[in-house]
């Protein structure tokens, strides 16, 4: 399945989180999206989305000061 990707690079908390939560409602179960951000709040923000919200955290890496979360939308129900 392919990925897709979201842009975030330079906005700040909690907007991160707010655009990833919207583009992830439209994607099909089990879809990934690939999120770029430079806020480092966004760090601890996406593990605490995706604990609270059911979709999985599936990897995440600091490239250079651009943090990369990769996202597994969770199942309907």
């Amino acid at each position: 399945m392919s990925e897709t990707v979201l842009d975030v690079r330079g906005l700040s908390c909690p907007l991160p989180v707010l655009k990833a939560n919207r583009v992830l409602r439209d994607l099909p179960e089990g879809a990934r999206l690939r999120v770029l951000a430079t806020d480092r709040a966004s760090v601890s923000d996406f593990q605490v989305f995706c604990r609270e919200t059911g979709h999985a955290l599936v990897s995440f890496a600091d490239e250079n000061g651009v943090f990369a979360f990769t996202i597994k939308r969770r199942a309907q129900g």
